[in-house]
């Protein structure tokens, strides 16, 4: 599963070039993760490795802060009896003014995923509001780590990519 993967992200997400990141850094490459984690045999695949990895662990739900986790979120309840929610930005400013959509309840260990963690970022936003909200993460899986300070800022949430930006660049 994790070479038909790894193609998969080779043929359609890498990219070589001049890009600037979320991060507002530089990079001589981009990894384009919504070419894959939107295609439908790689949002299976990034799916049942993700299930592998927690497999024996006491999870709740699963999720993270949209756009990038939203498919990831998406296949893993397709493909199990997890529930999913994601993670706003920023609080809806009508109805219930949530920051968290879904099906989670405090005290629940959640999963947190993502596409690509550069810094960590995004992860460390989706966890402010899933520990604000009373939830426990016991864990964070991004498909693709650019290795650039994110298993140092998510290290206390047992971070676990499932690829290393050396492993495909």
């Amino acid at each position: 599963m994790k070479e038909a993967l790894k193609k998969l992200l080779l043929e359609k997400a890498v990219k070589i070039g001049e890009f600037t990141l979320a991060s507002g850094k530089k990079s001589n490459f981009y990894i384009d993760c919504r070419k894959v984690t939107l295609h439908p045999e790689g949002a299976r695949l990034i799916a049942k490795i993700i299930l592998e990895k927690i497999k024996g662990l006491k999870v709740g739900a699963v999720g993270g802060l949209t756009l990038g986790a939203d498919p990831i979120t998406a296949s893993i309840v397709a493909l199990s009896d997890l529930p999913g929610f994601i993670v706003r930005k920023k609080a809806k400013e009508h109805g219930t003014r949530q920051k968290i959509e879904g099906l989670i309840e405090p005290g629940w260990n959640v999963l947190i995923v993502e596409d690509v963690a550069t810094t960590g970022a995004s992860a460390l936003e989706a966890i402010r509001a899933v520990e604000d909200f009373g939830a426990k993460v016991v864990k964070v899986i991004s498909v693709v780590d650019r290795q650039e300070g994110a298993a140092e800022a998510l290290k206390k949430y047992d971070f676990d990519p499932i690829f290393k930006k050396s492993e495909l660049v």
